[in-house]
Parts: C-alpha cells; structure tokens; sequence
C-alpha cells in the first residue's frame, strides 16, 4: 500500500530511464517526464486464465521484477524505475485489480498474486529474475519464491509481514475503522464496484497473508530484508523474516518510514542496487577472531 487512499500503507499490515531500445544515459534526465504506469511506448498486456494483466518493461541488463504495494500501480515506482534501469532491465506489473490489471472473478488473495506474477515470468521466458516488493510486493516476492523457487535469483523485499497482525495497533485498528465506513457507504451508494474492490483490498491487509515462518527456510537465495525504523510493521517482525531466511541480509533505514522508496528514493534506491549489483557477503563477527 502506498501514497493514495488512506487504505494504502497508512492503515497498511501487509504491505502501500530510457524507454525500451534507450540507453542508460537518457535514463536519469528522461525518468521523471516518463509516465509510469501509463507508457503506450513500454506497456503491454498478456491474459492468464482469462484476466488481462498490464505491464511495463524499461532498460536493459539482467531483468529485476518490481511489485508494488496494495492499491497502488506500475507508478508508485517513479522513484526506482529510471535509476535502476541504467543497471537492469525493469519490468513492472500491475497486480490484479490494481492499475490497469483487470480483477477477474476470483477474490484477492497473496496465494493469487504470486500466481499472476509467476505467469507474467513464464509469459516472458524468464528465469530466474531479481525481484523487489514492496508492502503487499514484498509479501508477494516472498510467496513467488517459496511456490516457484527457479524463477528468482535475488529477493529484495521492504515492508513486508506474513500475518495480519504483524502490524501495530494503530494500523489494525485503522484498518477496521476504513472497512467499517467503506462498508456503511455500500448501502447508498449507486456505483458499489470501486467500493467492493477496496473492501477485497482492506481483507488483504486485515485477514491476510498467513505466511508460516518455517516456509522461509525454503528459500535458498540471496534476500534483502528492509524496514524502517517508524515503519507500519512492528521491528521484532521484520527480525523475525531476516532470522528465518538462511541467506539474508538486513537493512533497517534510520529516521524513515514505510514509505521511504517515494520519500527517499536516493537512499532506497543506493541500498537496494548495493545488494543486487554486488556479490552477497554474509560477514559475521564471530569470525573475527577476537577470542581465539
């Protein structure tokens, strides 16, 4: 979740360049003037078990998959896309329901998503890919590797949670007062759609994910686990998916929010390509040697 409806990461528990053919320097001055999220020039759709799915892909090197938050798009990642495509080859998609993405028939769930983003890979022929999520993304990133292992090389995930009430209080208890008022206006109101899209939205971040903590021994890859130190998800939380991950690092952003990709793109953006574009280090202290 992320910057527009108060939905989106502030009552949040989960979660919320060159155009293609361009070259890396045209990124930078051209990124901020580049629609994101709505690019006739880099967007393309592809339909998986009849729902249509709206994507973008910018920049080329090695592809890094980036998964936005809850109720937001392709466009909450103008901060990352031109700087990371002068490394990669981005590619971006709105997640179902979201953005351009049709919502289909089937309600909203994580299990989903992952699914979605899954297709999107085998649509590309893509295997592996570096991937970021954030929020809902990163719940999303967490699942994609656990169910499809061979599709991620490196896992970069910010915000994340793997059960409703990884979050404070204040956001649980925000969550339920949307809902309820979301809920009131149904009764009245005379076009219900958008408002059953942003209950499915709110059951997302209230009664889900339900991630075990013994799944994450399963992923084998290189993950970057991030927070930051006022985020929406309670610290010993975050702790606890850097612990179960066997090859993990940790990066905590001092004096930040959950929102630090838009209010801090420079920073965010310096820590994540320090992790994909470096070769993975886990020094321990111990080893040091100070007692032997």
């Amino acid at each position: 979740m992320h910057t527009r409806l108060p939905l989106v990461r502030i009552v949040a528990i989960a979660g919320l360049i060159a155009l293609v053919g361009c070259g890396a320097a045209r990124a930078t001055t051209l990124s901020a003037d580049i629609p994101y999220g709505s690019n006739p020039a880099a967007g393309n759709t592809f339909v998986s078990n009849g729902t249509r799915f709206y994507y973008e892909i910018y920049g080329e090197g090695s592809p890094l998959l980036l998964i936005h938050g809850n109720g937001e798009s392709i466009g909450s990642f103008k901060g990352q896309i031109g700087d990371f495509a002068t490394h990669h080859q981005v590619i971006a998609m709105d997640s179902r329901g979201q953005g351009k993405s049709e919502l289909g028939t089937a309600a909203l769930t994580y299990e989903r998503m992952a699914e979605d983003t899954n297709a999107l890979l085998e649509h590309l022929s893509l295997r592996p890919v570096k991937v970021l999520g954030w929020s809902d993304g990163g719940i999303i990133g967490l699942l994609l590797t656990i169910r499809h292992p061979e599709k991620v090389s490196m896992l970069a995930v910010m915000g994340a949670n793997l059960q409703p009430d990884a979050a404070y209080p204040w956001a649980v208890e925000g969550t339920v007062r949307v809902r309820n008022r979301i809920t009131a206006q149904l009764s009245s109101s005379k076009n219900p759609k958008p408002l059953l899209l942003q209950l499915q939205l709110l059951d997302l971040l209230g009664n889900q994910p339900h991630i075990p903590l013994s799944d994450l021994a399963t992923i084998t890859v290189p993950t970057l686990v991030m927070a930051a130190d006022r985020d929406v998800i309670r610290d010993e939380h975050t702790l606890s998916i850097f612990h179960a991950i066997p090859k993990s690092q940790l990066a905590i952003f001092p004096g930040a929010t959950h929102m630090i990709p838009a209010q801090d793109p420079a920073r965010f953006n310096k820590t994540v390509l320090d992790f994909f574009d470096n070769p993975f280090a886990m020094p321990d202290t111990k080893d040091l040697g100070w007692f032997d």
